[in-house]
C-alpha cells in the first residue's frame, strides 16, 4: 500500500453543502486523482461519524479509503456538528433512527446518489444501521466499527467519566476546534442522549434483520464503549452475508488506532462484495 503522503496526493476533495429544513449541512468528498489507473465508476461509500465527531476528525482515512477501494468517499457533519449549522433543541431520543428517516434521504437526494455503501463509527455505526436498513435495495454493503446494539453497562460508565472529564474546561476547548461555540451541545447531545432513563430500552436488535446487504463488523478487543457482543449480535442478526473481525491491542477508534489495517480489511471486504 502507499504511503499516507503518495495516497493524499492522489486524491481531490470537495465541499458540498446540503440544504435542509432546519439548516445547512456541511459535506465533503474525496475521489481519485488523475495519476491513479483505479476505476471511478463504483458506488460512493459514506462515512457516519461519532458522537463527538465531524468531517475534520476523520483527518486522513477518508483519503486513503478513496484509494484503496477505488470508490469516491463522502462523510458529512451532522446538523449540529462540526462544520454543520448549530441545532437550537437536544436529539430527540428516538435520533438515531431519526437520522436514517429525516435527514440521510435529503443527503442521498441532493447529492445525487441512487446506491451506496455505508461505513458508521460507534454511534454513527448504529446509524449506518438503520440507513442500510431503510435503503435495502440500494445499499451494496455495511461497515460498523465500534458500534453499539444496546446501552451496554460498560458503554454508559464510560460515558458517565467523558461528562465528568468534560466538566474541565481544556476538554472542551480541544473540541471548540472542530464544533466552535456548537462543542457544549455536542458534549450534551451525547452524554444526556445516552444517560436518559427513557433511552435505557434502545436497542437496533429489531433493525439488523432488515439488513440484507453483505456486512463487516469491526471492534477493538479493548473498546472502553462497548464489548465484542455488539459486533457479534450485528454478525448474527443481519439477514445478508455478515462477518467479523476483532482487532487486537486496540480500543474505540480501529480506524485512527490501526489505520491502515481497516483500509485494508474495508478495502477487501468492499471488493469481495462488488
Amino acid at each position: 500500500m502507499k504511503r499516507t503522503s503518495d495516497i493524499r496526493a492522489t486524491t481531490v476533495s470537495n465541499d458540498v453543502w446540503i440544504r435542509h429544513p432546519q439548516g445547512r449541512i456541511f459535506s465533503r468528498i474525496w475521489t481519485q486523482g488523475s495519476d491513479t489507473t483505479q476505476p471511478r465508476s463504483l458506488t460512493p461509500l459514506l462515512l457516519f461519524h461519532d458522537s463527538l465527531g465531524c468531517v475534520e476528525l476523520w483527518r486522513g482515512f477518508p483519503a486513503e479509503l478513496s484509494v484503496a477501494t477505488g470508490r469516491p468517499v463522502i462523510a458529512y457533519d451532522r446538523l449540529g456538528f462540526g462544520q454543520s449549522d448549530p441545532r437550537p433543541d437536544r436529539p430527540p431520543i428516538n435520533f438515531i433512527a431519526d437520522e436514517a428517516t429525516s435527514y440521510f434521504p435529503i443527503i442521498l437526494e441532493q447529492l445525487g446518489i441512487t446506491r451506496f455503501a455505508a461505513f458508521g463509527h460507534s454511534v454513527g455505526g448504529a446509524m449506518a444501521v438503520n440507513c442500510a436498513a431503510q435503503f435495502a435495495p440500494d445499499c451494496e454493503a455495511l461497515v460498523t466499527e465500534s458500534a453499539q446494539v444496546f446501552p451496554e453497562d460498560r458503554t454508559l460508565q464510560s460515558i458517565r467519566s467523558a461528562r465528568e472529564e468534560f466538566k474541565d474546561d481544556k476538554q472542551l476547548e480541544r473540541l471548540k476546534k472542530y464544533h466552535g461555540e456548537k462543542a457544549k451541545w455536542v458534549v450534551n447531545a451525547w452524554t444526556e442522549s445516552w444517560l436518559h432513563p427513557e433511552f435505557a430500552s434502545w436497542s437496533i436488535a429489531s433493525v439488523l434483520p432488515q439488513v440484507v446487504c453483505p456486512v463487516l463488523a469491526i471492534h477493538g478487543i479493548h473498546d472502553e464503549y462497548g464489548t465484542t457482543r455488539h459486533p457479534d449480535m450485528i454478525g448474527q442478526l443481519s439477514s445478508g452475508p455478515s462477518r467479523v473481525e476483532i482487532i487486537p491491542d486496540t480500543h474505540h477508534v480501529p480506524h485512527r488506532e490501526r489505520q491502515q489495517i481497516i483500509v485494508r480489511l474495508v478495502a477487501d471486504f468492499l471488493n469481495s462484495v462488488h
